[in-house]
């Protein structure tokens, strides 16, 4: 069984978060859910831009990095939007790395001073038209990272919600998480 790390979206470490992380645990999976925002949760996604935005996302990453060094180097580094900042920062740049699952977010590899580590597999889902990961260049980032990574992988679901695999937020929808889970611990079972 795998160990995963799995870093919340700008509205916090939410219900629906917790509820992502226990369907892969369900399935045997280890999985941490670090708090980078110290207990705070916001009911629009406006509000946690705003709150990252204030504590600066340097800072979000260096807090990503520090749950990290709290544990083994072999772990599954997986994220949510903001979240999969922190997850592609760490899978990129952290030795031991296992693989990743990046949410709703990608960002080109080269963001990171690096290109993707060699034997390290990646998963990136998000919807077609999300006004944040396809309007904003996510998704062309995903395309071209999944050419470089010889075990990359890119899902699009048809649909314009952002934060659709939280099951606590209006966004969610159920039949497309599915599709994440079941194509997550997919990759669980190959690392």
């Amino acid at each position: 069984m795998a160990e995963v790390v799995l870093f919340h979206h700008a509205q916090g470490l939410t219900e629906g978060v917790g509820a992502f992380a226990d369907r892969l645990r369900d399935a045997g999976h280890t999985v941490h859910t670090p708090d980078l925002y110290d207990a705070h949760t916001f009911p629009t996604l406006e509000e946690g831009i705003g709150y990252a935005q204030k504590v600066g996302f340097g800072t979000l990453r260096e807090r990503g990095a520090q749950a990290a060094n709290d544990l083994p180097a072999e772990v599954v580094y997986a994220g949510i939007s903001l979240g999969g900042m922190a997850a592609q920062m760490l899978a990129q740049t952290r030795a031991g790395a296992r693989g990743a699952v990046l949410m709703e977010s990608c960002v080109p590899s080269s963001e990171f001073g690096s290109r993707w580590p060699d034997g390290v597999p990646v998963q990136v889902h998000g919807m077609d038209a999300d006004p944040f990961f396809a309007r904003e260049g996510d998704i062309d980032a995903a395309r071209v990272l999944v050419k470089e990574v010889e075990d990359g992988e890119l899902f699009v679901y048809s649909g314009d919600r952002h934060l659709f695999t939280d099951s606590s937020l209006a966004s969610y929808d159920a039949e497309a998480t599915q599709l994440v889970i079941e194509r997550v611990l997919d990759l669980l079972k190959r690392v």
